[in-house]
C-alpha cells in the first residue's frame, strides 16, 4: 500500500472528482458517436424513472412540473460527485481503491444500458471508455500530486542548502558548567563533549547544520511520497480541460446542430382542405387567459425523455407491422408526399391536477393516420396500436378510435412551423379525445398493430388505465387563487375542454351560491378546448370562494367529486380563493 498521509483530503477529494469528470466527459463523447441514448448517465436516470414507484412520480410532476427531469439528471449528477470525492480519498490511500469504485460505477451504467430497449453491444462502449478515461486520469493525477523521496533527494542535491557561517574559535567550546544532558546515555562524541573543539566543517561531507533551510518534507521521513501542489493545480486543470472538450464535442456529434439545421430547412407542404382562419370570436383576448392557440415556446412537456430525442429527418422511418396485410415502412419524404391534413386540437396530460397547466391548444399539420392504417390493412380482431418512440418509450392506443374518422395525425408540423424537437420532430402522433400517455407518441417510429390482451404501453404496467379518454373539465384563470382584486365589477374567466366531445356550457358560481351562466368563445371544432367569461360579479370586499363546472355535447355536467389523477385522470371541480379590497 503506498501511503499518501501528507496529502490533504481535500486535495484528494478534488482528484477523485475531477476524474469523475473525465469519465462523464469522455462517455458523453463516445455516446455522440454512438448512440446518445447510451450515455450512461441518462440510462441510470431512465432506469430511475422506470423503477420509480407511481405515487413519487406524480409527486415529482406536482412539485417540480415540466423541470421534473432537470431535477432528476442534477440529483445523479450531484450523488455521482460526492461519490467520486470519496472514491478520490479512498484512492489517495491505495489507488486500487479509487479503481474498483470506478469499475462498479462502469457496471452500474452498463446494467442500466442494457435495460434499455433495442440495446446493443456498441451502446456499451460510453460506459466502458469512459469508466477506463476515469481510471487513468485518477492514477495520472495521483502521480502529479505526489513528489517521490528520489525527487527530492535530486532537488536538493541540485540546491544545497547554505551552510551557516563558522562560529568564532570563542564558541566552539561549551562550559562543562552549562553543557546539555545527552538524549541518549553513554559518552558523548568527543567533538561533543564539554570544552572539546568542534569540527571543522568540510563542505558535502558534514551532516547537516541544526537551523539549516531544508523542506518541510525532508523532516517527515516516514512519507514515500510528498504532497506537490503546484503539479495538482496543473494536472486538475488539464483534466477539467479535457472532461469539457470530450463534453462539448459529444453534444456536436449527437446530431443537434445536423438536426436543428434540418428542422430549418424544411418546407412545409400545403394541406388538401386548408382550414378557415380562426373564427374572430374564438380568442376573447383577455388579459391574463389562455389564449386560444397555445405558442409552441408554452406549450407544455410531459415524457419521460431526459435527453431529447435527435433524430434527423433524412434517416428517420416509420414502421408499421403487426396484425396489418401489408407491412409499411415510410420515409419522411413519403410521408410529406401523402395527403397533407390541417387540425386544431387540444392535447391534455393525464397527470393534470384540477385547475392544472398541463393542457394546450395548437394547429397541428400532417397525415391521417387511419389513412396509413388502412393502406397495410389492419386485420379483424386487432384492437390497439403499440407505438414506439426514438428512445423506446411506448404508448396503446384503441384502434377504434383512430379509425372512427376524427383527426388522428401522424404531425411533422405545429402552428405554422416544423415541429419543435421538444414535441417530437420530426413526426408525432396526435389524436383528439385522448390523454397523451395512450396516444401522443414524440419521435414516433413504429406502429406495431396488436391486440390489448398481448401488448401494453409503458404506463399500463404501471396502474394507469389501458385506454385513457380524456374527461370534462373547466380550468379558471382569472382571477389567479390568493390574489387580490379591487372590489366592483370583476372578470372572471378561463377554459373548459371535452375533446372529441365539445363544451356546451360553463357556469360559475360565487360563495357557494346560485350557478350562474357564463358566456363561452367560439369553438371551430369539438376537437379543442373553448374559452369562457363572467364579467358581471360584483365583487364586495372580504375572502370569495369561485367555483367552475362544465358540461359537454353529451349532456354530462362535470362531477364535485374529488379523485386523484391515477388511473385515468382526476376529476372535481376547479375552485380558487381571492381577497377583494
Amino acid at each position: 500500500m503506498q501511503s499518501n498521509r501528507s496529502m490533504p483530503s481535500w486535495a484528494a477529494a478534488l482528484i477523485g472528482l475531477v476524474s469523475g469528470t473525465v469519465a462523464v466527459g469522455f462517455s458523453l463523447l463516445v455516446a455522440g458517436l454512438v448512440n446518445p441514448s447510451a450515455f450512461p448517465v441518462v440510462a441510470v436516470g431512465n432506469s430511475a424513472v422506470d423503477l420509480t414507484p407511481a405515487p413519487l412520480k406524480e409527486w415529482a410532476i406536482r412539485t417540480f412540473g415540466e423541470n421534473d427531469k432537470v431535477v432528476l439528471i442534477g440529483g445523479i449528477l450531484v450523488v455521482m460527485a460526492l461519490l467520486a470525492a470519496l472514491l478520490g480519498v479512498a484512492a489517495a490511500r491505495d489507488v486500487r481503491y479509487g479503481l474498483a469504485g470506478l469499475a462498479a460505477f462502469g457496471l452500474l451504467g452498463v446494467a442500466a444500458v442494457l435495460t434499455r430497449p433495442g440495446a446493443g453491444v456498441t451502446d456499451l462502449l460510453p460506459t466502458v471508455l469512459g469508466v477506463g478515461a476515469g481510471m487513468l486520469a485518477l492514477h495520472r493525477l495521483l502521480r502529479r500530486a505526489r513528489v517521490s523521496a528520489d525527487d527530492l533527494h535530486h532537488t536538493l542535491r541540485e540546491s544545497p542548502p547554505e551552510p551557516r557561517p563558522e562560529p568564532s574559535p570563542a564558541l566552539r567550546t561549551v562550559p562543562e558548567a552549562t553543557a546539555p544532558l545527552s538524549a541518549t546515555e553513554g559518552p558523548l562524541p568527543t567533538g561533543d563533549r564539554p570544552g572539546t573543539p568542534a569540527p571543522q566543517a568540510t563542505g558535502a561531507s558534514a551532516p547537516p547544520v541544526a537551523g539549516a533551510s531544508v523542506p518541510p518534507v525532508m523532516r517527515a521521513g516516514n512519507d514515500l511520497r510528498a504532497f506537490d501542489r503546484r503539479g495538482l493545480l496543473t494536472g486538475v486543470l488539464g483534466g477539467v480541460a479535457v472532461a469539457g472538450a470530450a463534453g462539448a464535442a459529444g453534444r456536436l456529434f449527437s446530431g443537434r446542430a445536423e438536426v436543428t439545421a434540418a428542422r430549418s430547412d424544411i418546407a412545409l407542404p400545403k394541406p388538401a382542405k386548408p382550414l378557415a382562419p380562426l373564427p374572430a370570436g374564438a380568442d376573447l383576448r383577455i388579459k391574463g387567459l389562455s389564449p386560444f392557440v397555445t405558442p409552441n415556446t408554452d406549450f407544455y412537456r410531459v415524457d419521460t425523455a431526459l435527453v431529447v430525442p435527435q433524430v434527423d429527418p433524412r434517416d428517420w422511418t416509420l414502421t408499421i407491422h403487426g396484425l396489418v396485410d401489408r407491412p409499411v415502412e415510410l420515409t419522411f419524404a413519403d410521408l410529406m408526399k401523402r395527403a397533407v391534413t390541417e387540425a386544431d386540437v387540444t392535447l391534455c396530460c393525464v397527470s393534470n391536477e384540477i385547475g392544472g397547466p398541463y393542457i394546450g391548444n395548437a394547429r397541428w399539420l400532417g397525415v391521417s393516420l387511419a389513412g396509413v392504417l388502412r393502406d397495410a390493412g389492419v386485420q379483424s380482431g386487432a384492437d390497439m396500436l403499440l407505438s414506439t418512440s426514438a428512445d423506446g418509450w411506448t404508448a396503446g392506443t384503441p384502434a377504434d378510435v383512430v379509425m372512427d374518422g376524427r383527426d388522428a395525425l401522424l404531425a411533422f408540423a405545429m402552428n405554422g412551423e416544423a415541429l419543435p424537437v421538444d414535441h417530437g420532430f420530426p413526426v408525432r402522433q396526435v389524436v383528439p379525445g385522448l390523454y397523451g400517455y395512450v396516444s401522443a407518441t414524440k419521435w414516433v417510429t413504429e406502429i406495431k398493430v396488436t391486440r390489448f390482451d398481448r401488448d401494453e404501453g409503458y404506463w399500463t404496467p404501471r396502474g394507469w388505465s389501458a385506454r385513457g379518454p380524456i374527461k370534462t373539465q373547466s380550468r379558471i384563470d382569472l382571477p389567479e387563487p390568493g390574489t387580490s382584486v379591487p372590489a366592483g365589477r370583476t372578470t372572471v374567466a378561463g377554459v373548459a375542454w371535452a375533446q372529441h366531445k365539445g363544451v356546451d356550457a360553463v357556469e360559475v358560481r360565487i360563495d357557494e351560491g346560485p350557478w350562474r351562466q357564463a358566456r363561452l368563445a367560439e369553438a371551430p371544432t369539438a376537437d379543442t378546448w373553448r374559452q369562457w367569461v363572467l364579467d358581471d360579479w360584483d365583487a364586495t370586499p372580504g375572502s370569495h370562494t369561485i367555483e367552475v363546472r362544465a358540461t359537454d355535447a353529451t349532456g354530462y355536467t362535470q362531477t364535485a367529486d374529488r379523485a386523484p389523477i391515477t388511473p385515468d385522470g382526476a376529476t372535481g371541480r376547479h375552485t380558487v380563493r381571492v381577497e377583494v379590497t
